[in-house]
């Protein structure tokens, strides 16, 4: 059989043996909110948890707002939204200048976006007069909020905390020791100072930091307490389906909205399996998840969880931007193998960058683990990966199988999460 999968901006043909027995594990399929604008007018109205957006604003009347939205690595479709509530704002607060509103790029400890990179994320012609500026974790100024109860310490981009009114933009995913992307993450993690998000993802260890998890999480209930601690006043989350359409949009207060958003993602993305299979092939589910090495890792982690031990993977991660940080890459490259990896990380604790190696290196002592990427095989051997091509290591996968292997095609693989059941 043949199957297609996204690649990047485009799509990747696979052949499979015949004497296999294929599964398709996706997304589920759910209907979409039609127009973003009447959507976006109708969660503004009655948001989760709060008075609406016009009433807090008035309430508020601020001489600065602030709206953090996430980077490129991710599909919000900023684009039709920001209009919209900038022009709520202006029928709002007419006497507000636009200067008055910074549209911050969060892109945590992702590089800063250049000119062009802000172009992308946010045209100018869709934010007027409004200042638009790229998040830098080690760089920029930031305020000092104190200690979360688990010793993070929250400091946070001066730009956003120092706004009167405070807005984050983000979507809600599976995520594969936060449990969800969502709620106050844009900002904890996505304006946040280099320690902040250090100390946070230091605690993707604990038993209860995995994937479809929010009560019990240490990562996840971190973040929803420096959340607090900030004081953001409204949070605009989706979720979207595989094609990237929106499934749902939520306003309101951050940990409304992501507990209610965080049910509908797991209906839409949590997939029940009875047993684990042979072979995995996944994609990422193309641009941008597939963006860069970095952000790829995310599929591979979870397409394994429906794997048998020792079973065969293959990751389909196109990487147009690389490796996607230079600090995974110069430490992972200081070593022959994985479980070397795994040794030194666990001798000489979290460091971010790192971390993704740690991540990686765990899937890759346990399967046999093979990528398709427009990146240099050698750069990939540097990074403890097998650059191969789809339809062949398939094959040979297949022919050394006694018996007829079971494989299972995961077509959103940065995404989808497996459960027995």
């Amino acid at each position: 059989m043949e199957i297609e999968l996204r690649y990047g901006d485009g799509r990747k043909l696979i052949r499979i043996p015949d004497r296999v027995d294929v599964t398709i594990l996706k997304p589920s399929e759910t209907p979409t909110v039609g127009s973003i604008a009447d959507a976006l007018e109708k969660v503004l109205v009655d948001p989760l948890g709060c008075e609406s957006f016009q009433q807090m604003l008035r309430r508020a009347d601020p001489e600065t707002i602030a709206i953090a939205v996430p980077d490129e690595t991710r599909p919000a479709p900023l684009k039709p939204i920001l209009p919209v509530i900038l022009e709520e704002i202006r029928k709002t607060l007419p006497a507000l200048n636009p200067s008055a509103i910074t549209i911050i790029i969060g892109g945590g400890l992702h590089p800063p976006l250049d000119d062009n990179g802000r172009e992308r994320v946010v045209p100018r012609h869709i934010a007027p007069g409004c200042r638009i500026i790229a998040h830098d974790a080690r760089r920029d100024p930031m305020v000092d909020y104190g200690l979360t109860s688990r010793k993070t310490p929250v400091r946070i981009n001066a730009d956003f905390a120092g706004a009167d009114f405070k807005i984050v933009i983000g979507q809600i995913d599976p995520h594969q020791f936060v449990g969800f992307t969502g709620g106050a993450k844009g900002v904890v993690i996505g304006c946040a100072a280099s320690e902040t998000i250090e100390h946070n993802h230091s605690l993707m260890f604990h038993e209860g930091a995995r994937v479809g998890r929010i009560a019990g999480n240490p990562v996840r209930e971190d973040l929803n307490e420096a959340g607090e601690m900030i004081g953001i006043q409204l949070a605009l989350n989706l979720v979207l389906d595989a094609e990237k359409n929106i499934v749902q949009m939520l306003a309101g207060q951050p940990l409304e909205v992501l507990e209610m958003g965080a049910k509908t993602c797991s209906a839409v993305y949590g997939v029940g399996i009875g047993e684990k299979f042979d072979i995995v092939i996944a994609s990422c589910g193309g641009h941008p998840k597939d963006i860069c090495l970095y952000q790829a890792q995310k599929g591979l982690n979870l397409a394994s969880q429906a794997l048998s031990p020792g079973g065969h993977i293959l990751l389909l991660a196109a990487s147009p931007q690389g490796v996607g940080d230079d600090i995974y890459f110069d430490y992972v490259s200081q070593f022959t193998t994985p479980e070397d990896v795994l040794r030194d990380f666990q001798k000489t604790g979290f460091q971010m960058g790192a971390h993704k190696a740690y991540l990686f290196g765990r899937t890759l002592a346990d399967f046999d683990v093979a990528i398709s990427s427009d990146l240099d095989p050698g750069i990939l051997r540097k990074c403890h990966l097998r650059a191969a091509d789809p339809t062949v290591i398939v094959g040979e996968w297949v022919d050394a199988f006694k018996g007829r292997p079971r494989i299972a095609v995961v077509p959103n693989a940065n995404t989808t999460y497996f459960y027995h059941g």
